[in-house]
């Protein structure tokens, strides 16, 4: 049941680790992070840097939006974190844009999901296009900070997890064929 969850909400391409590059974990200046306060059935501060941080990111499988993925090791096991915004284009920026966010607890077993934009918010958000022939063209560095005022539930059982903030540096690649490494394509605005 969890795994066939995960499909869903990852979509049929699913967030492997970003493959531009072997050594390439989140972004091609190394200072991708993660720093987030969880509450409830997994109480932790969580303060991710690279090179133990992988990331990436993509656009959402109906084309609105963007989601970008965080994971690292926590309590025994890996975490992963899917941060959803359908309301995010390709190279925009904003404040106040909601967000969806799903937690992926490895060691727990469990899945934990806010089930919507409506708990969750980018006070800030930016994206900023990356010129480096080691990722795809159109490929952003996403930086955001935000908050939830609900929990994400246990998808499949009992529990949630707040989280009270969060501060991200990661990357998101837009466009369904990014082509060879290196090409010069514009952004879509």
């Amino acid at each position: 049941m969890a795994v066939a969850l995960l499909l869903l909400l990852l979509g049929p391409q699913g967030l492997a680790p970003a493959e531009a590059s072997p050594a390439l974990r989140c972004l091609p200046a190394r200072d991708g992070f993660l720093t987030m306060r969880l509450r409830g059935s997994i109480e932790a501060d969580v303060h991710w840097t690279e090179p133990e941080l992988e990331c990436t990111g993509m656009s959402r499988p109906d084309g609105r939006g963007l989601r970008v993925r965080f994971a690292g090791s926590l309590a025994g096991g890996e975490l992963a974190v899917v941060f959803a915004a359908p309301e995010l284009a390709s190279g925009a920026s904003g404040r106040g844009v909601p967000v969806n966010v799903t937690l992926l607890d490895d060691a727990g077993g469990r899945i934990y999901g806010t089930q919507g934009d409506s708990r969750c918010a980018f006070d800030k958000v930016e994206q900023q296009l990356i010129v480096d022939r080691s990722v795809p063209p159109q490929s952003y560095r996403v930086s955001a900070r935000g908050f939830c005022t609900a929990p994400a539930r246990a998808v499949d059982g009992d529990g949630a997890v707040l989280l009270t903030r969060f501060d991200f540096a990661g990357i998101v690649t837009f466009g369904d064929d990014p082509g060879p490494p290196g090409a010069t394509d514009s952004p879509a605005r």
